[in-house]
């Protein structure tokens, strides 16, 4: 054995071989081209610290910050016939949800789970716009009634953050059939008396705008989200006018009453906390560890330091 060649040369190779970035560290923001370090990126919720643009976010990742401690129970969602019409185009659509799932990781464009929203028990579901556009198929109508069911079971409100660009060609009829089914759904929700809260993410057009994401008790979308049923240029070429600046974005439909608010991302878990306690009747969040004070002191204190009547 050959000490030097077998051992100290591939030692003092390794200590002077260049080692090679990972390509994953830096992205360049889809709006203003700037440079986010990958865990800064993370920590700010993939909105960009210098334009504020918003970009594309998991739902599970979105869960995570919206749940205390980042703690969440999925919900179980029924399995949706896979194939039901044997459709085929370029792919054919086994093979299509094979990729999705690969790509994301996920079963399907819908994840439903529960969990506490500074102390409140609620129902949450997000779409994810990388799992084929995030279509509404049959899988998506069954998330979406299994998180209203067991909304209404648990006696919590329910939350969707919706992105999707339509519905699912592939299922055809039957996909279009989930917009009745939702809507059913959130029906359910609300005449248990439940806050229904409806996030409209970038992009949502659409049958999933046609339906439940625009039944919500409460009408919230990011900055400059893209919201409409049909695109901006069919509309241009129907009526054969020139659309205002900023239509169909979020901004625009908040100045026409079409929602009730505009919430930056990194806001939207204690903007939704302060709807949900006002909504299901419960006091103001305490902020710290200090316990909330008893209301029969602060009257006995108020009584003492009040002067008394002449």
């Amino acid at each position: 054995m050959n000490w030097i060649s077998n051992y100290v040369r591939p030692k003092i190779n390794s200590l002077f071989s260049r080692r090679e970035m990972p390509e994953n560290l830096w992205r360049a923001c889809d709006e203003c081209g700037q440079m986010i370090f990958h865990r800064e990126l993370t920590e700010n919720l993939y909105v960009c610290p210098a334009c504020n643009h918003h970009m594309g976010i998991t739902p599970r990742e979105r869960l995570e910050s919206l749940f205390d401690g980042g703690v969440f129970v999925e919900v179980d969602v029924p399995e949706a016939s896979l194939d039901p019409l044997q459709f085929k185009d370029q792919k054919r659509y086994p093979d299509r949800m094979k990729d999705a799932r690969k790509k994301t990781g996920e079963t399907e464009a819908m994840l439903v789970a529960k969990g506490s929203i500074a102390g409140v028990t609620a129902v949450a579901a997000g779409q994810d716009f990388s799992f084929m556009g995030g279509s509404m198929g049959m899988a998506v109508g069954n998330a979406l009634i299994a998180g209203a069911e067991a909304a209404v079971n648990a006696g919590a409100p329910l939350i969707v953050f919706s992105a999707a660009g339509g519905a699912r060609m592939q299922e055809g009829m039957l996909s279009l059939m989930q917009m009745p089914r939702t809507t059913v759904a959130v029906q359910m929700v609300q005449e248990a008396g439940l806050p229904f809260i409806v996030v409209l993410t970038h992009p949502t057009t659409g049958g999933v705008t046609a339906s439940y994401a625009m039944l919500g008790d409460i009408q919230i979308a990011e900055p400059n989200a893209l919201i409409g049923f049909a695109g901006a240029r069919v509309i241009e070429q129907t009526i054969r006018e020139k659309l205002p600046e900023g239509f169909q974005r979020a901004e625009y439909l908040l100045d026409h009453g079409m929602l009730d608010m505009v919430v930056d991302r990194r806001e939207m878990r204690d903007e939704l906390a302060k709807v949900l306690r006002l909504l299901m009747k419960l006091p103001p969040r305490i902020h710290g560890d200090l316990p909330a004070p008893d209301p029969a002191e602060l009257a006995t204190e108020a009584d003492a330091a009040a002067p008394e009547k002449a």
